[in-house]
């Protein structure tokens, strides 16, 4: 097996004990569950084959590109999907209107399952393999379950899904399509995360519940890793993503920082992290300078309604260490985004992805990102996951006899509106 030569062991995130790979693979064995470990490398010994040389002559345009940087063995990438290197588009028109100078959007709705989710399942896939398993189970309030059918269908793992019953239907469809075993839990995803664990623990499944598996993140930072190398390793001063368990956010600011670390980045963009109004218990704990506290899951954005956060510390790092700022939004300003990113720049994003633009909007208005300053937002799923919601924000048409006077008409009132 072609094990990666650059990662040395784990970290936990709450009493900081390092343990070598061996002495450690999910969470800390002395804090228990809540001791989510950092997946830890040589740098030193890294930045000397990971470097401007090693991009530069990389021709493999995927996510897979940072293999030396992930910690997986190498062998069964190339029976793996394309992920990643998804387009980041200069904005123009979105721009303008927000009066930002430079805008830039990550469009990681583009990933064969249409979220970002696929960076991490890619990897909880690998990683399966390598222990020999023939099943792979996850909780997920939608687009990590539909990324991991996705995944273990393409390698050929069986896979066991669990999502709330509020799981949009395109979200269930895909799960279903994909062939895994889906369980549709009575209950929010509190109820559905615990449920998963009881079963993974007793059918011995392996588990890509990312805030539990610390190999999932290193997917999750894969987004950074390309943002900084399409833009020539100078990134924006600011990048804006939504968060729910905290393992995106964790996973961007990793990124980044990993780049800063071997050399590559002068600095760590700050990080705008959003949540919605109606689940939103890191806004909440950053605000109130307060431990965190379970919120209600009582927001549009099924995909960041996670009610106990099961990442918290590594979010809470990746923010503060990014001198980065938590802001929430409502659910009509999660809707408004979704409808101003479509018909500004073509791109259509579910709830909790068009959440990261309604943070910069905010954001930009309340004067917490000044005009002058760069941003990037990722938009993290793709707005045909969750059709019904953006309905909300449109008009459909009434059908109409085919004749050009009524055509004419309807144009007509169409301009004066």
């Amino acid at each position: 097996m072609a094990k990666n030569k650059f990662f040395v062991g784990y970290r936990c995130t709450l009493c900081g004990h390092f343990f070598t790979p061996e002495e450690a693979s999910f969470t800390c064995p002395h804090c228990g569950e809540k001791g989510i470990l950092d997946v830890v490398y040589d740098y030193e010994k890294m930045k000397k084959e990971v470097n401007l040389k090693y991009f530069n002559n990389n021709r493999d345009y995927s996510m897979w590109r940072y293999a030396p940087m992930i910690s997986i063995e190498t062998d069964h990438i190339k029976d793996m999907l394309r992920i990643g290197w998804t387009p980041l588009i200069r904005s123009h028109n979105l721009a303008k209107q927000l009066g930002l100078r430079t805008l830039y959007i990550k469009d990681d709705g583009l990933n064969p399952s249409g979220s970002s989710k696929d960076r991490a399942s890619g990897i909880g896939v690998l990683k399966a393999l390598e222990a020999g398993a023939d099943t792979i189970a996850t909780s997920s309030t939608g687009n990590a379950a539909s990324s991991l059918a996705c995944q273990a269908a393409h390698i050929g793992l069986k896979a066991v899904i669990f999502v709330p019953k509020r799981a949009p239907i395109g979200k269930v469809t895909q799960i279903s399509l994909y062939g895994a075993t889906l369980v549709k839990v009575d209950g929010d995803y509190k109820d559905t995360f615990a449920f998963s664990k009881e079963a993974i623990k007793k059918y011995g499944w392996y588990n890509r519940n990312c805030a539990i598996n610390p190999h999932l993140v290193e997917g999750k930072k894969t987004v950074s890793l390309e943002i900084a190398e399409q833009l020539n390793f100078k990134p924006t001063d600011w990048v804006a993503v939504s968060v729910g368990d905290g393992c995106t956010v964790a996973g961007v600011y990793k990124g980044f920082f990993e780049l800063k670390e071997l050399g590559l980045i002068a600095k760590v963009p700050r990080i705008l992290a959003v949540q919605s109004e109606g689940c939103e218990p890191f806004v909440i704990a950053s605000h109130a300078h307060q431990p965190l506290k379970e919120a209600e899951e009582n927001t549009i954005a099924d995909s960041i309604s996670v009610g106990i956060p099961r990442n918290p510390v590594k979010a809470i790092n990746a923010v503060k260490n990014s001198d980065g700022v938590w802001i929430s939004i409502s659910d009509e300003e999660i809707l408004q985004a979704e409808a101003l990113l479509g018909r500004t720049e073509g791109i259509f994003a579910e709830p909790a992805a068009a959440a990261s633009l309604a943070g910069v909007i905010k954001a930009v208005k309340e004067g917490i990102i000044p005009k002058e300053e760069s941003v990037t937002f990722i938009v993290t799923g793709n707005g045909l996951k969750d059709p019904a919601n953006a309905q909300k924000v449109i008009i459909p048409p009434e059908p109409m006899k085919p004749n050009l006077e009524t055509l004419d008409k309807f144009l007509k009132e169409k301009k004066e509106k």
